[in-house]
């Protein structure tokens, strides 16, 4: 709504300005015309160009270049009718294109209507060179168009200040918000791993000594002493990832073999297969490819009950693919429960402006496929 109501009131200030213009210039017009002659077709051209170059203006914030043509020619064309009169409607223009933007139109348009209007001025009326320079030089003042350029530079600049201001303060909320936030992820993973692994020590004991006793161990505190050994490992790893700042290099494209090599030593009969010609990606991609078959790896390792594993990135000119599939239990009929896992892993490639798609197989076991685009310069 305030977007709306911006825009009437900037329509309503130029459709005023300009009529004003307008008005200002054919009152100045009539008062120092002849009132004794009679009005001639060349009067009312003149009358036509003075009131056509005011309303011009009411374009010079959509179309400032077209705007500046137009009040330069008006001013010719009256001039040469006869119209001693300032080109007040031009200034206004070279204001406006000056602010938006166009200077060296700005400057040549100045310098051919600079030289336009003496010329101007001997072909309206019997006058000699110097009279007419004197007259051109009185309907634009070499100031007065220095003065208005300066006026729209300066505003130019402001806003191009003001804008880069407001970035930067964008900039710099966004940054302190994602500290804060890393912030308070560090200090929860912190307190939730000493918790744990309190719980996890404790139950440890009771089954070591429930077992010493020769007692039978309650299924339940079997499953707390496994949930624990799962969930710290889990927040370890995490944590890891949290803490990862700028004096630890990320892990990427070069890390994969030593990725697909802790899976193998974990039982898990892996293979990794790289095609394509290596070259430069983006460090957000690279990072991403890492993570995306790590989190792969450890789903499989952990869920799918897979003896296998197989991991390919395929390097494209304007991609990179990743895909890992497994031999596990999932099957076709069994749709899979999205976890934290896999939702960040379609965050992470979402962001970056790629695909993933995490589904079983038709043959068993579950595939897991992600294309990342790489933007390449030219």
């Amino acid at each position: 709504m305030r977007t709306g109501e911006s825009g009437v009131r900037t329509l309503v200030m130029d459709g005023t300005i300009a009529v004003g213009v307008a008005a200002a210039l054919l009152l100045t017009g009539v008062s120092r015309a002849s009132g004794e002659a009679p009005v001639t077709g060349r009067d009312l051209l003149g009358y036509a160009l003075l009131a056509t170059g005011g309303l011009a203006l009411f374009a010079r914030r959509r179309a400032p270049v077209g705007v500046l043509a137009v009040t330069g020619v008006c001013a010719v064309g009256y001039q040469a009718a006869g119209f001693d009169v300032p080109v007040v409607a031009y200034l206004f223009a070279v204001y406006a294109a000056v602010r938006a933007g166009h200077r060296t139109a700005t400057a040549a348009a100045s310098l051919g209507l600079l030289a336009l209007l003496p010329l101007a001025a001997l072909a309206s009326g019997p006058y000699g060179t110097g009279e007419a320079f004197a007259r051109a030089r009185g309907a634009l003042e070499l100031a007065w168009l220095i003065a208005a350029a300066a006026a729209g530079e300066a505003l130019r600049q402001a806003e191009r200040r003001a804008d880069e201001a407001e970035r930067t303060r964008e900039e710099t909320a966004r940054r302190r918000a994602d500290e804060e936030r890393l912030h308070i992820a560090r200090e929860l993973h912190d307190s939730l791993t000493h918790q744990i692994s309190v719980i996890k020590v404790q139950a440890e004991v009771a089954v070591h000594v429930a077992r010493r006793r020769g007692e039978q161990v309650p299924e339940a505190l079997l499953a707390i002493q496994a949930a624990g050994r799962e969930a710290s490992r889990d927040l370890r790893a995490t944590l890891e990832a949290l803490r990862d700042d700028a004096t630890t290099p990320p892990r990427g494209l070069d890390d994969l073999p030593e990725l697909v090599a802790r899976a193998r030593d974990m039982g898990l009969a892996a293979s990794l297969t790289v095609q394509g010609e290596r070259r430069d990606v983006p460090a957000a991609v690279d990072r991403t490819v890492y993570r995306i078959v790590q989190e792969s790896l450890t789903n499989i390792a952990r869920h799918a009950d897979a003896a296998t594993a197989s991991v390919r990135v395929e390097c494209r000119t304007d991609a990179v693919a990743i895909r890992v599939d497994d031999d596990g239990r999932a099957t076709p009929d069994g749709a899979p429960t999205p976890g934290v896992g896999l939702l960040g892993m379609r965050e992470r490639v979402t962001a970056l402006g790629g695909s993933l798609r995490a589904a079983p197989r038709e043959n068993g076991g579950f595939s897991v496929r992600a294309e990342l685009p790489v933007e390449r310069t030219p």
